[in-house]
C-alpha cells in the first residue's frame, strides 16, 4: 500500500492472467471498478477526494483493459465480480465499500449478493442492474453494431468517439485527454479483441436475479441525460425500490457522473462511507 496519491500499478494474478490495480492511503477500504471500455483513471477526481478524506482507495482495471493482461478468455459481470472478490481478499482489509460505474456496478452488486461478508456498502454510478428492455431482434442488431464498431483498424477511434457521446450534459475538462488515453490503450495488441469479447458477452440478467440478496447500504447516482436508458429517472426509481438504495438523479450528467459531476459523486460517496463507518475504526 502506498500512502501518497501517486499511482503505481500493481498486478493481481488470476487463473487466466493478471488484473491491474493501484492502492493508496490508509483507513477504511474503498475499491472502485470502472465500466466497459474504460480505464481506472476514470475515478481520478473521486480517488483524490477520498484519499484527502482519509480513506484507503484501490482502483482497478477490468480484465483485458488498461494495465490488465489482454489474454483473458472469460469476460462479463460474474467474471469481473470474481476478480473483485479475489482483490478484496488479497488486500485483507475488508469489508470494503465498492464503487462501480456501468457494468462495474453490475459486478459490485454480484459481489454484494454472493459475498456479503466482503462488502460494507455500494456506490453505484449509472448502474446496469438489469438489461435494458430490448427484443431479440434489437439485441441482435446491437451485437452486429458492436462487432462492426470494435474492429481494427477503426475500432479504437470509434469507441473513443462513442464514449464522448455518452457524456451528455456537463463534460469534464479532461474528457479530451481521457478519450485519447482510451484510444491509445485499445490500439495495443490484443486489447480491442478483449473489449469486443466483453461487449458481446455482457448479460446483466445474472445481476437482476441476485438483487433480492443485495442487502447492504447503497447509493445510486444516475445521470438524467444517460443515453443508455430511455427513462433514466424511472430506472433510478426502480433501483431504489429494488435494493433499497438512496438515489441521486443528476440533471446535467450522462453515463459518467464520476468525471462529469465529480462533486455530486464525492458527496454521495462520503455520505455512504459515513453511514457505514465501523465504530471500531479503520480495517475493523
Amino acid at each position: 500500500m502506498d500512502n501518497n496519491q501517486a499511482r503505481r500499478t500493481l498486478l493481481l494474478q488470476r487463473p487466466e492472467g493478471r488484473v491491474a490495480y493501484d492502492d493508496a492511503g490508509t483507513g477504511p477500504l474503498v475499491v472502485a471498478v470502472p465500466g466497459m471500455g474504460d480505464l481506472r483513471s476514470t475515478y481520478d477526481e473521486l480517488r483524490t477526494a477520498l484519499l484527502a478524506a482519509g480513506y484507503r482507495v484501490v482502483t482497478t482495471d477490468l480484465r483485458g483493459h488498461g494495465d490488465s493482461d489482454p489474454g483473458f478468455t472469460t469476460h462479463g459481470d460474474e467474471a469481473t465480480a470474481g476478480d473483485v472478490i479475489a482483490l478484496v481478499e488479497h488486500l485483507d482489509a475488508g469489508p470494503a465499500v465498492l464503487v462501480g460505474n456501468s457494468m462495474g456496478s453490475s459486478a459490485a452488486a454480484v459481489v454484494a449478493a454472493d459475498r456479503p461478508d466482503l462488502v460494507r456498502g455500494l456506490v453505484l454510478l449509472a448502474p446496469f442492474l438489469r438489461d435494458p428492455a430490448a427484443g431479440g431482434v434489437k439485441k441482435g442488431v446491437l451485437d452486429l453494431v458492436l462487432r462492426a464498431m470494435l474492429t481494427p483498424p477503426w475500432g479504437a477511434g470509434a469507441w473513443a468517439r462513442y464514449y464522448r457521446t455518452l457524456n451528455a450534459g456537463t463534460r469534464s475538462p479532461r474528457l479530451d485527454a481521457h478519450t485519447a488515453a482510451l484510444r491509445e490503450a485499445l490500439r495495443r495488441p490484443g486489447y480491442l479483441r478483449a473489449f469486443r469479447h466483453l461487449a458481446l458477452a455482457l448479460d446483466h440478467s445474472v445481476v437482476e436475479r441476485r438483487l433480492d440478496r443485495v442487502r447492504v447500504p447503497a447509493v445510486a447516482v444516475v445521470g438524467a441525460l444517460d443515453p443508455d436508458w430511455p427513462d433514466p429517472a424511472a430506472e433510478a426509481a426502480w433501483i431504489g425500490e429494488t435494493i433499497g438504495a438512496r438515489t441521486v438523479l443528476v440533471p446535467d450528467a450522462g453515463h459518467y457522473p464520476q468525471h462529469q459531476t465529480p462533486d455530486v459523486v464525492v458527496a454521495a460517496t462520503l455520505d455512504l462511507l459515513a453511514a457505514t463507518a465501523d465504530p471500531r475504526g479503520a480495517g475493523a
